[in-house]
């Protein structure tokens, strides 16, 4: 279970996150929305420990990030809205390195390589520089890092973010994937598409989690439009 009780955060004296407090079970995927400037970057960052809260904690499993700090980091998989790659690296070579740097031993390398490559469909690319490779692949292989170890939580800040229909068909067959062993918590604007994947939208209004919409009793056309009335209340 992944658990956010009461974050609280302010940029000087704006007060940007105001309790906000959700839960995520293992293998559900949950979609993080709001208008511009709601806060959901930072509600990552915090979540992903880049950014400390005001107040407030966060749980893996009852691990907080506070008092078991490596434990925690170990078993979430975080990717930024716009992740730094080695670009001169291979994609083999990056994974590998990036593996080495998360503590695994050498011995489990290879397995969580691969099995990270299958599940994020770069198996054809792993020998390529990762500057030669697509927007699209180059997501892909930011995700494969960020499930490398198999983590319980797995953060993605606007992965969808510049890919095209064909591609963000892709992500979301990984995401799924990934909910199989993780708890995943995504943002994003492409309502459409991420109603396709994700269990649950978290409506993100004045600070707070302000409508929760459970997607499994909806048909698609039915989802979108409660996650779009939602949003239009969220900023009047």
């Amino acid at each position: 279970m992944f658990e956010v009780r009461d974050i609280a955060f302010s940029y000087g004296t704006k007060e940007v996150l105001k309790g906000v407090s959700f839960s995520v079970v293992p293998g559900e995927a949950v979609c993080i929305v709001g208008d511009n400037g709601a806060g959901k970057t930072t509600l990552l960052r915090i979540l992903a420990t880049v950014m400390m809260p005001d107040s407030g904690s966060i749980a893996i499993e009852g691990r907080n990030p506070t008092k078991e700090p490596i434990r925690y980091r170990r078993n979430l998989g975080y990717l930024q809205e716009n992740p730094a790659l080695y670009e001169d690296m291979t994609v083999k070579s990056y994974l590998t390195y990036r593996a080495r740097l998360k503590g695994e031993p050498d011995k489990r390398i290879r397995r969580r390589i691969t099995e990270a490559s299958s599940t994020c469909k770069i198996k054809e690319v792993m020998n390529r520089p990762i500057r030669e490779l697509s927007l699209g692949f180059k997501k892909r292989v930011a995700l494969a890092d960020a499930i490398l170890l198999r983590p319980r939580v797995v953060l993605l800040d606007d992965v969808l973010g510049g890919l095209d229909h064909a591609m963000r068909g892709v992500i979301g067959e990984i995401i799924m994937s990934i909910s199989t062993f993780s708890s995943v918590v995504v943002t994003g604007h492409d309502i459409s598409d991420l109603a396709k994947w994700v269990k649950k939208f978290l409506v993100l209004s004045k600070g707070r989690i302000g409508s929760v919409i459970d997607t499994t009793a909806l048909d698609h056309a039915q989802t979108v439009a409660r996650v779009e009335s939602a949003l239009k209340g969220a900023v009047r």
